[in-house]
């Protein structure tokens, strides 16, 4: 399955005023405006919002290498965990990329970060393992079988509850310095 590529891009007219798109046809977009300052702000949170929103997908190819490596000069073989690779350089236009972008790639890019990383195939959740039921000592005369005790009379406690140790229950909020309370 191809990577994911979401671009928003800051346009200015003639006339001093900008307009923000994206690629992603569902987004809002504000109308055209000349305080290119909120519009500014306004893509970068955009871009902010997409990167909360869209996780890496494991399982995704390269958006980079899908698009003939155009976002960098030296050309590589794609290889390695989905990335999900912020691009931006101001200094050139007013464009944001957030692409899915392999691990040989993303080094490549310049004016790139990475804001996540895709889950590795072998951080997938194991089955847990059941463990085993205890068994007390094996009776005298019999084998090891094992036997499992619901009370202590059935394991051969004592059954008088005078021959085991009391806990009276704690009464109160106060307590003395050494952490013991009323009884």
């Amino acid at each position: 399955m191809p990577g994911r590529t979401w671009t928003i891009r800051l346009t200015g007219h003639p006339d001093h005023s900008a307009r923000v798109s994206c690629t992603t046809t569902g987004c809002r977009m504000p109308e055209r405006s000349k305080d290119v300052r909120a519009l500014r702000a306004f893509a970068a949170e955009h871009v902010r919002a997409h990167a909360r929103l869209a996780t890496p997908r494991p399982n995704a190819g390269c958006a980079c290498g899908g698009a003939g490596c155009r976002h960098h000069q030296a050309r590589a073989l794609c290889a390695g965990r989905t990335l999900l690779v912020l691009i931006h350089n101001p200094a050139v236009a007013e464009v944001w990329t957030l692409a899915e972008i392999c691990e040989a790639c993303a080094p490549l890019i310049t004016h790139a970060r990475i804001v996540a990383r895709a889950a590795s195939p072998a951080a997938a959740p194991r089955p847990e393992r059941v463990p085993e039921p205890r068994s007390a000592p094996a009776p005298a005369g019999g084998p090891g079988v094992p036997v499992l005790f619901s009370s202590p009379e059935a394991a051969g406690g004592a059954a008088d509850p005078a021959a085991r140790p009391s806990r009276r229950p704690r009464r109160g909020g106060r307590g003395n310095r050494a952490g013991g309370g009323r009884y």
